[in-house]
């Protein structure tokens, strides 16, 4: 008989600069969507986890939002969330962008080394670089304090499969911290909200994305098959307003036709979802509101 393995489960942070790559990796660790993705910047505002299981072995990630000089209220919440991310993890997998390393991702591997956990510097995006010139990369990086050096392509999968491995034998022996069919612990009312910004943040122009909140109004399950959905996206300026209305409605419209496909796909039954336009100047630096729009360290 084959001696049974012991069952190993911990919690790994996932940091980087902004737009490396940290939500994609996430929801192809996890195989499903929890994480909304955009090649905005600064897309993900709080931290959230996300649960890989396996036969011997649960990782719960921490998601976390891209590493950056705060300059609003809700910029010093991101930075917040990251810190509260350290605070009892097992693991850390510090991610680069193999296509665009400057000296801001050469600060944070330097800062996160000096971290007592077993740390993986994950080189993200090999899919767009030559290998000539990604041995390069880790030949820069060999004795940056790291206990391992992975080149991966978060969009293929490609090297997915040696980091979870990574990750899963050096984890200590523990509990189950999450049942089997849980990938998140995201309330699924903020997941939409997300899906809805994330819409937002990928069909509007590049004034608008960052001074973007939406609150849900209501969610309301009728029954089984259909759920009925009012949100109201929060802009700063009374000409974004506009620019999110879009002529005769048709950006708004854009918006809420993708997002109600990602929520349907998400609860497995149709929604019916509504979209408000409201504008609340400088909400970003408002305690109030950052409250309401569910950043609750204000």
């Amino acid at each position: 008989m084959s001696e049974n393995k012991e069952f190993r489960s911990g919690f790994v942070a996932i940091v980087g600069r902004p737009n490396v790559g940290k939500s994609t990796l996430l929801n192809t660790l996890v195989g499903e969507k929890v994480a909304i993705v955009s090649s905005r910047p600064q897309t993900t505002r709080n931290k959230l986890m996300g649960v890989m299981g396996g036969d011997n072995c649960q990782i719960v990630f921490v998601d976390t939002p891209g590493m950056h000089t705060p300059r609003t209220k809700l910029g010093e919440f991101m930075v917040n969330s990251i810190q509260e991310a350290m605070d009892g993890i097992d693991g850390l997998m510090v991610l680069l962008d193999v296509t665009a390393i400057g000296p801001h991702d050469r600060s944070i591997v330097q800062e996160m080394s000096k971290k007592d956990v077993h740390k993986v510097l994950v080189l993200n995006k090999t899919d767009l670089k030559e290998p000539k010139d990604l041995l390069a990369i880790i030949d820069e990086f060999k004795d940056a304090g790291y206990d391992a050096i992975l080149p991966i392509s978060a969009k293929t999968g490609d090297g997915v499969d040696a980091l979870k491995k990574e990750l899963c034998a050096h984890l200590p022996a523990g509990p189950k911290y999450f049942p089997d069919d849980m990938l998140t612990d995201q309330p699924e009312r903020d997941i939409c909200a997300e899906l809805i910004r994330e819409k937002a943040l990928r069909n509007l122009r590049d004034e608008v994305p960052h001074g973007i909140g939406v609150e849900m109004m209501r969610i309301e399950k009728k029954n089984e098959h259909f759920m009925e959905i009012d949100a109201t996206l929060y802009c700063e300026k009374q000409s974004h307003k506009g620019i999110i209305i879009g002529k005769k409605g048709a950006m708004l419209q854009l918006i809420g036709t993708q997002a109600r496909q990602d929520i349907e796909n998400l609860l497995g039954m149709h929604v019916n979802l509504q979209l408000w336009v409201k504008v609340r100047p400088d909400w970003r630096n408002s305690d109030e509101d950052l409250k309401t729009l569910g950043y609750t360290d204000y």
